[in-house]
């Protein structure tokens, strides 16, 4: 009995959300290997479902097989409900199925999903993921709706349909997966439509939403316009995530596509611009070819890319809010303040420590699996770059490698997408043991010097 409950304490929220997304992963991968799911009738590779799967799951959007060539519209299907559970998370649709089924939902589960949405408080967690999930499926079934005059004008009325709804889950789900390609002209993304307003108004409106996090929605909707009364962190999230867009709009539209390589008209070089400043936030959709753009606005994209979206999204990356405290942190620091702090609140120096944490473990993700990859495929460190950013930011951008890559890259950008999806301090604490102590002895204090 003693036993039986050891083993029960040990599964931990954080083992649940790692277990739980890798088990998707791995059925996902079988269901992929089965012969119907891929156009020719030939069961896929393992290691080419795999991928497939850890980046539909992991709302990525890297793509070893091009999407609408390779898979059948089983295939189609299976990877669309993967990124539909990767975006709404294997926690909330487990209790979601058990709020279903009238059974009860204890404290494990609530603290579970408490992990998994980044809510402030296990109480009302079950009300709150009812509004996920109600939220969640409106908003998709309006961004298909809005996307099909244009989807059913161009390919007929089921495909355009099919199209409209695929599009639609992919971009609120921020996964960057799309069907454009077409023999002679794989790997397309949106690149058809840069010059069509609905469409790029449509899927940016999609990747906000979804990256913003569902505690901010929660917020909006309870609040409405009365920003004063929102939660700390949804000021901070909507605060940053403004920053975030009107700054690299500027950087992009006057620093990139005012260049002569850009064939577009005032109109279109706003919209392009604005695109690839939302985009990079975990999205993996691009209207242009990304190859044209400078060394800086690559690596403005790179920056863009490990910052994603916000917690308790359908987005990765490092989010918002990590960045926003490090920057509070900064100006503590830089104006001999003792706490750092924003909006009349003072932020948790345990907060603070998270963050840098989390910050410098992206880091060495993205600059470990960039230099792996570049000494092993022997390719530009800053193509390199890109990639690594792309797959532990979750986003799915690409220069054009990952189907070129080898076994050992790929597998370094599976790690890197299933590390993002699930976060660095989710599998952290998911490998320490809840049974063990802390240790609560502190040795001598002494200085060292930084800086």
């Amino acid at each position: 009995m003693t036993k039986r409950l050891i083993r029960r304490r040990r599964w931990t929220s954080f083992r649940i959300i790692t277990v739980g997304f890798l088990g998707v992963i791995l059925s996902g991968s079988l269901l992929l290997m089965l012969p119907f799911a891929s156009a020719d009738g030939r069961s896929a590779s393992f290691f080419d479902a795999l991928f497939t799967a850890t980046s539909a799951t992991c709302v990525t959007g890297l793509v070893v097989q091009d999407t609408a060539t390779y898979w059948s519209g089983f295939g189609q299907l299976i990877i669309l409900l993967l990124i539909q559970i990767g975006g709404m998370g294997v926690v909330t649709i487990a209790v979601a199925v058990a709020t279903a089924s009238s059974r009860k939902i204890g404290l494990m589960q609530r603290s579970t999903m408490q992990e998994a949405i980044a809510a402030p408080s296990v109480g009302g967690i079950v009300r709150l993921t009812g509004f996920i999930l109600k939220a969640m499926f409106m908003i998709e079934i309006l961004g298909a709706m809005a996307m099909m005059p244009v989807f059913i004008r161009d390919f007929g009325p089921l495909k355009g349909i099919w199209y409209a709804v695929f599009h639609s889950i992919s971009a609120f789900c921020n996964a960057g997966f799309d069907l454009m390609g077409r023999d002679g002209a794989l790997y397309q993304s949106l690149t058809g439509y840069s010059g069509s307003p609905l469409i790029n108004i449509v899927v940016m409106t999609l990747i906000i939403v979804g990256g913003i996090g569902f505690t901010t929605w929660d917020d909006l909707v309870r609040n409405g316009v009365h920003f004063h009364k929102y939660r700390l962190q949804s000021k901070v999230v909507l605060t940053t995530t403004a920053i975030l867009l009107v700054v690299p709009f500027l950087y992009f539209y006057f620093g990139e596509f005012s260049q002569s390589v850009w064939q577009m008209d005032g109109a279109e070089k706003i919209q392009a611009a604005l695109f690839q400043t939302v985009t990079p936030r975990t999205a993996g959709f691009n209207t242009v070819d990304l190859n044209l753009f400078t060394q800086a606005g690559q690596t403005l994209i790179i920056i863009l890319m490990l910052i994603g979206g916000s917690p308790g999204s359908t987005a990765g990356g490092m989010k918002t809010t990590t960045l926003a405290v490090m920057f509070m942190n900064l100006k503590a620091v830089f104006t001999k303040r003792e706490d750092a702090g924003c909006f009349g609140r003072r932020i948790d120096a345990d907060v603070i420590k998270n963050a840098a944490a989390i910050m410098l473990m992206y880091v060495l993700f993205f600059m470990t699996g960039g230099i792996i990859i570049g000494r092993v495929e022997n390719l530009p460190i800053l193509i390199c770059l890109f990639e690594t950013a792309s797959a532990v930011g979750t986003v799915g951008l690409t220069l054009g490698i990952t189907p070129t890559l080898g076994a050992v890259s790929r597998c370094i950008l599976i790690i890197l997408m299933y590390v993002g999806r699930v976060g660095g301090l989710t599998l952290i604490f998911a490998a320490l043991s809840a049974d063990k102590p802390r240790n609560v002895s502190r040795f001598p204090k002494e200085k060292i010097t930084v800086g």
